[in-house]
């Protein structure tokens, strides 16, 4: 294969890949199948290394395939941008192509997930089981010794900290607790498209008991997607069966994308709050009820990968600003590059071709045969040698007469 291995610009290795088997080459591959190019993008310097036009078509056809194929992407009107298995990335120039939530990223997590919180709590069960046998002998009540430790135990988990955070404003240390996860609720704004994320925290980074119901922060914007996603993560940290998981994904997919679920979700969180308390205003600040704790748990879930998979489109379109401005120079170079293997006589009727493309088919008649196309009448010189003049089947009317 002729292609090199190292930036011609920066003179670094471009890296390899393992997803296109007849171009290991490179970690960021850019190909537009419209104009037939493709280059292999520097991840140091960030410039763009045209492959030879001999290898090109092939590879091109197999990128296309891999990005149609990958669930995790992001497109702009002139740019796309797929992450593969693998860390390849693709950049895919020309029409957009409309991106796909990937569901099937998430079942091994939280299968997992369930599998450990399932262990976890017959671990409990059995040492509590052991405490109350041992109190039975000693005449404590089964019943209540059972009921006693359990609220021992739920007391002590609620104490552990789901995520340690900085202020956004005084960038003091706070900590969030799954106690608190019972008072932290998305809130409507009113605004399309735009929600926050209340959350309930105690002052400090130390783990242990914290006194008081804590204090409130509220969250806008990308730092409400950001802590909203870390928060979830522990909300959901007993995971989920098959059978959630897939109401999870019908939940995102029903709505349409994971943005739109997003703002769905936040509505459906203060409807269940509302439905609960009322309008009451005492019943409302006390209602738990739609708070990221209690919310159905394939809601829950939902949530999760709609925020990760918001966090990283997000991510890509940022990069992919910076990729559409160095693209329209590279196009430009492989322009010119191109150019330079054809004749100029084919340049030229090649753009004589596009010019007269979709205005129906042309028949070429040779100057003064005499040849219609189908539907039409042959000219011939007129007297003054004019187009226009009579035909011969005009003459040949006039001389019958």
């Amino acid at each position: 294969m002729l292609m090199y291995s190292t930036c011609i610009f920066c003179n670094q290795s471009l890296g390899t890949n393992e997803a296109i088997e007849i171009f290991p080459i490179g970690r960021r591959i850019s190909f537009d199948a419209a104009k037939g190019r493709l280059w292999v993008i520097c991840r140091r310097c960030e410039r763009w290394n045209l492959s030879p036009l001999e290898i090109r078509w092939e590879v091109i056809e197999e990128c296309e395939r891999l990005f149609r194929d990958t669930r995790l992407r992001v497109t702009t009107d002139n740019i796309g941008m797929a992450k593969l298995p693998d860390g390849l990335e693709l950049v895919r120039l020309g029409k957009p192509m409309r991106g796909e939530f990937a569901a099937w990223r998430y079942g091994d997590q939280f299968g997992r997930r369930r599998k450990r919180s399932i262990a976890y709590t017959a671990a409990g069960a059995s040492a509590i089981g052991l405490v109350v046998v041992g109190g039975a002998v000693i005449g404590v009540s089964m019943g209540g010794a059972w009921w006693g430790y359990s609220q021992i135990i739920k007391g002590v988990m609620n104490e552990r900290i789901a995520s340690r955070l900085r202020h956004p404003e005084s960038d003091e240390k706070i900590k969030v607790q799954l106690k608190h996860l019972e008072k932290s609720r998305f809130v409507p704004t009113g605004v399309p498209g735009e929600w926050e994320l209340h959350v309930q925290y105690a002052r400090g980074w130390s783990s242990g008991f914290s006194s008081g119901g804590g204090e409130t922060l509220v969250y806008r914007s990308e730092d409400a997607l950001d802590v909203a996603g870390k928060l979830m993560a522990r909300a959901n940290r007993s995971g989920g069966n098959k059978q959630t998981i897939d109401l999870a994904v019908k939940r995102i997919e029903g709505i349409g994308d994971p943005e739109s679920f997003l703002e769905h979700a936040v509505r459906e969180s203060e409807r269940l709050r509302r439905e609960k308390a009322g309008d009451n205003p005492k019943k409302l600040a006390k209602a738990t009820a739609g708070s990221l704790a209690k919310l159905p748990k394939d809601i829950r879930l939902a949530i999760e990968m709609a925020t990760h998979e918001e966090a990283e489109r997000r991510a890509m379109e940022g990069e992919l600003e910076t990729l559409e401005a160095a693209w329209r120079q590279a196009d430009e170079i492989a322009g010119i590059a191109d150019s330079l293997l054809i004749p100029t006589e084919v340049e030229e009727f090649v753009t004589v071709e596009k010019e007269q493309a979709g205005t129906g088919p042309k028949i070429i008649v040779p100057a003064g045969a005499g040849v219609s196309a189908p539907g039409e009448r042959a000219s011939v010189p007129g007297p003054e040698g004019e187009p226009g003049g009579p035909t011969a089947s005009d003459k040949t009317g006039e001389e019958d007469a």
